[in-house]
């Protein structure tokens, strides 16, 4: 019989924000790299939806990983989706990418309106992988699970 997996710690309300993401869309991974050559603080975090570490976040946000075609963005212990997460990764990065910000005054209902479009599409558009996406072993510590 195999010993028993350590239970996976949770991320405090103190600690980095958190993105997940979906590891085999190529638009998500796409995504993923372009916030870590953009932070360089290493400010942010990651986790694919369909890992341990994902599942586990998602289930302390009483989340279902299989119910998400979404980034969620797990910061001060609060869980955004869809646009939301979106603009308050971009806030948080450095450079021009704070502007998107200003796009919060839209109404919620129509920028998850024109993000969930994307998401429904994205497979088609950006192709999807059999297996997530392994980062660099320099950027390895910044990914959880």
């Amino acid at each position: 019989m195999l010993p028993a997996m350590p239970a996976l710690p949770v991320p405090s309300a103190a600690s980095s924000p958190i993105v997940l993401f979906d590891g085999v869309c190529n638009l998500c991974t796409g995504s993923v790299q372009f916030i870590l050559e953009r932070d360089p603080q290493g400010l942010f975090r990651f986790a694919s939806l369909q890992s341990e570490a994902g599942r586990r976040l998602l289930g302390v946000q009483a989340m279902e990983a299989d119910s998400l075609g979404s980034v969620v963005l797990i910061e001060s212990g609060q869980a955004f989706r869809e646009s939301t997460a979106a603009l308050r990764i971009a806030r948080r990065l450095p450079g021009a990418w704070k502007l998107l910000w200003v796009f919060i005054a839209v109404p919620r209902p129509l920028r998850d309106a024109v993000y969930r479009w994307i998401a429904r599409n994205r497979y088609h558009w950006f192709g999807k992988t059999e297996a997530c996406w392994l980062p660099t072993p320099e950027l390895k510590a910044r990914f959880l699970g």
